[in-house]
């Protein structure tokens, strides 16, 4: 018999071995793991199992994660071996449930996988059985015939399977002999038998030990005291209306709820007859959540209820009467669930930033868990509304954010995500969990300028150094991307020596006059000025400077007629017969400066005779203010004033001779043809002067100078008709007596004087006319020489 037991727990362990193998053969992510195994021992290589090269645990960033979020295991990422992290106790884990199941899962990031895995906690034996009182006392009426049976309190074993409870045995046994019965639970409870009528005067009381062995190897046993109190009669033991009763209450049952009332009836009188309830064994979970009226049966809570860690109880209760007769009952309490557990979110992994213009990013990866039951654990999720987000459901329970598409930082840089998730109980809970998301900064905007062209203003004659002006360019990036540089980009015109004329702060856009500038050589120019941020790569724009030179009035008047170039003055002549208003000369005149400082005025600062002459201030003609008179001298000398409408105004002086004359016809003046003719050649000899000049050595240019002299001395003779200048005061030149004057017709004359004798001469040349009105058949009139004319 002995052998027979010590074969039976060897054959249930080999049986449960070949449960387990067939379990992992059938699913290949379940393992199997002994409670109280030591910490760093080798569970399973999850590399293999899941087909992946141990180095790729490391890159992937692999990890393990369970349930009820506690570290009891650990996953060596250099071999891929599931490790034991601390010791398991079966007992705290799963209680009496039997299998033991841990889940968990394998997490690779990078891409995104879960492999779901089971590990069974196998149990050992390491509890003895515990009976829950030391001492049970049993009283039976002397009377009691053989066979009749009488409960036991059943001892308590926290293993399951084979190392719990198993078989019950009692010494000595003389009287009684105990069999061992199976519960509605599965568990065994000890039941004593009388095999020999009691005599209770021949032995008031028996001291019984009752021993309690479980399956284990080595088996642990317990051991309890059964006192039997021998009584008189009492034949009839207290009975209850129903041997099972079922109660259901709320988990949240406010403290002194109800649960259930049990009723026995006692047939006996008196003293027999009075029942009273009380728990059949003091199981520390019951008597410590339920309280039971003595007198009226009633069961009622005294702790709070917990569905998720109690589903339900099932309590033996026994009704005794006074003379200690007894009968018994089971109640199973089944606790309802209510919506009383918000859902849990775990956060598995977290990217806090992530760069602008990325494509679908995972933000984060969670699970969320709702130990409610049934509608109250089942749960959804949400974010808010208006967010470029959105949740995608991954393996089992969890959840991936990720973006929906590329972000804009320039548009928002933050975003504040709130990602709720909400059971479907009554009432629904809801769990909140904030996610602030940042938008990193791409260098994806050009420096733009304020304003595509800048037009800047600068006075000539500036001081070198001069602060012109700035340019202004803006980034929407952030930090080294929004940096911007200033640079002076090639000019349109390559001729312009840009370097030479500006620079630019390449830190704020000032831009700088290098030299001074001259408006009569540069009016305007123009350049183009790049902006180039520090991003990576570089990103740049360009805006075009239009500067605009501002005149200065730094430019006096140049006369460019009468000529003033040190040589003999210029003479005018003037009939005396002229009538007042005749035009005499015009001074002409030029100023390099613009608008205003180029405006010119001419007035007359000094004059022979005062009152003879007058200049308009406009346009610089001189002309006759009154009559002439034989009393008016004939040599006149005025010095004229030539002012430009600067500030302050600048002005050039001029010197005009001017000669009165008698005797100055009509007839004898020059054809007009003949005169440009002269003046033509007299302008081309000056310039052939001017030319070799600039060529010839000083020697040269005397002797040339000689020459051209001589030549224009014979050209004039032979115009003239012999009047001869050798050593004439006046250089031969034309004088343009215009119809504005007296005179009706325009003239030409040339006028030369006369050397050789000690009196200043000058000739009126004949005049040339072609069939000009006013000529006499075109003939041409003698000369006529007029002395006693004297020049300075």
């Amino acid at each position: 018999m002995e052998a027979e037991e010590e074969r039976f727990p060897t054959l249930r362990q080999v049986l449960l071995l070949f449960v387990l193998l067939a379990q992992t053969c059938a699913e290949r992510e379940a393992y199997s793991v002994a409670e109280e195994t030591e910490s760093g021992s080798f569970v399973a290589n999850l590399a293999k199992d899941i087909g992946l090269e141990v180095r790729e645990l490391s890159r992937r960033r692999a990890r393990v994660i369970f349930n009820n979020n506690k570290k009891h295991f650990q996953l060596n990422l250099q071999t891929g071996d599931l490790q034991v992290n601390e010791k398991l106790d079966r007992e705290e884990l799963c209680g009496p449930t039997e299998p033991c199941e841990l889940q968990f899962q394998v997490l690779l990031e990078e891409p995104l996988e879960v492999y779901k895995f089971k590990l069974l906690v196998s149990d050992i034996n390491d509890n003895p059985p515990v009976f829950p009182e030391a001492e049970m006392i049993l009283k039976i009426m002397e009377n009691t015939l053989p066979g009749a049976v009488f409960p036991l309190k059943n001892a308590q074993d926290l293993d399951v399977g084979i190392n719990n409870v198993q078989n019950y045995t009692i010494f000595p046994n003389s009287h009684f002999h105990v069999l061992t019965r199976n519960g509605s639970e599965g568990r065994k409870y000890p039941v004593l038998v009388l095999d020999k009528a009691l005599d209770r005067e021949e032995q008031p009381e028996l001291r019984l030990t009752l021993l309690a062995a479980d399956g284990g190897a080595p088996p642990k046993s317990g051991t309890a005291r059964v006192l039997i109190d021998v009584l008189d009669v009492n034949d009839n033991a207290p009975e209850f209306a129903q041997p099972l009763y079922r109660a259901q209450i709320l988990e949240n049952s406010p403290l002194g709820s109800l649960v259930v009332t049990v009723s026995a009836r006692d047939l006996d009188t008196g003293i027999n007859g009075e029942v009273f309830y009380s728990f059949f064994y003091g199981d520390e979970e019951i008597t410590r959540t339920f309280a039971l009226n003595e007198l009226t049966g009633e069961m009622k809570i005294i702790r709070k209820l917990d569905f998720e860690k109690i589903v339900s109880y099932e309590v033996d209760i026994k009704a005794s009467d006074g003379a200690g007769l007894s009968g018994k009952c089971t109640v199973i309490i089944q606790v309802v669930d209510i919506n009383d557990n918000t859902p849990a979110l775990t956060v598995a992994s977290l990217t806090s930033s992530i760069p602008e213009n990325s494509p679908e990013t995972m933000i984060a990866l969670f699970s969320v868990r709702d130990p409610d039951s049934g509608e109250n654990g089942r749960t959804v999720c949400s974010i808010q509304e208006g967010v470029p987000f959105m949740l995608k459901p991954s393996v089992e329970n969890f959840y991936k954010l990720v973006s929906e598409g590329p972000l804009d930082r320039e548009r928002q840089a933050e975003y504040n995500i709130t990602i709720t998730v909400t059971d479907m109980g009554t009432p629904r809970l809801k769990t909140q969990h904030n996610i602030t998301v940042l938008v990193s900064d791409v260098n994806d905007n050009a420096p733009a300028f304020t304003q595509t062209s800048y037009t800047l203003f600068i006075p000539e004659n500036n001081s070198p150094a001069l602060h012109m002006g700035s340019v202004s360019a803006t980034d929407r990036d952030a930090g080294a991307n929004a940096q911007v540089t200033y640079s002076l980009l090639q000019p349109q015109d390559p001729s312009l020596p840009l370097d030479s004329l500006v620079s630019i702060n390449a830190d704020n856009g000032h831009l700088f006059a290098l030299r001074a500038l001259d408006f009569e050589a540069l009016q305007a120019f123009e350049f183009l000025v790049g902006a180039t941020d520090r991003g990576s790569p570089a990103l740049s724009s360009q805006a075009l400077v239009r500067v605009q030179v501002l005149d200065a009035n730094d430019n006096a008047p140049f006369v460019l007629y009468p000529l003033q170039n040190g040589s003999a003055p210029c003479t005018e002549l003037v009939p005396r017969a002229a009538e007042p208003g005749y035009l005499v000369s015009k001074v002409v005149a030029v100023d390099s400066d613009s608008g205003q400082n180029a405006w010119l005025s001419y007035q007359l600062l000094k004059a022979t005779e005062p009152g003879l002459f007058s200049v308009w201030a406009h346009n610089g003609e001189v002309r006759t203010a009154r009559l002439l008179s034989e009393r008016d001298a004939a040599k006149h000398r005025l010095l004229l004033l030539v002012k430009d409408n600067g500030e302050p105004p600048l002005s050039a002086s001029v010197t005009l001779h001017v000669l009165l004359v008698d005797g100055f016809s009509q007839p004898y003046l020059p054809l007009p043809e003949a005169a440009a003719e002269v003046a033509q050649t007299d302008l081309l000899t000056v310039y052939l002067v001017i030319a070799l000049a600039s060529v010839s050595s000083l020697f040269l240019f005397s002797v040339l100078a000689f020459v051209a002299v001589r030549l224009c001395r014979r050209s004039r003779a032979g115009l003239v008709g012999g009047c001869s200048v050798p050593e004439a005061h006046f250089p031969g030149h034309l004088v343009d007596v215009s119809g504005t004057g007296t005179l009706s017709q325009s003239y030409q004359y040339e006028v030369c004087l006369k050397g050789g004798s000690g009196t200043s001469e000058f000739t009126f040349l004949k005049s040339v006319a072609s069939n000009h009105p006013g000529s006499v058949n075109g003939v041409e009139e003698n000369s006529h020489f007029v002395n006693g004319f004297g020049f300075n």
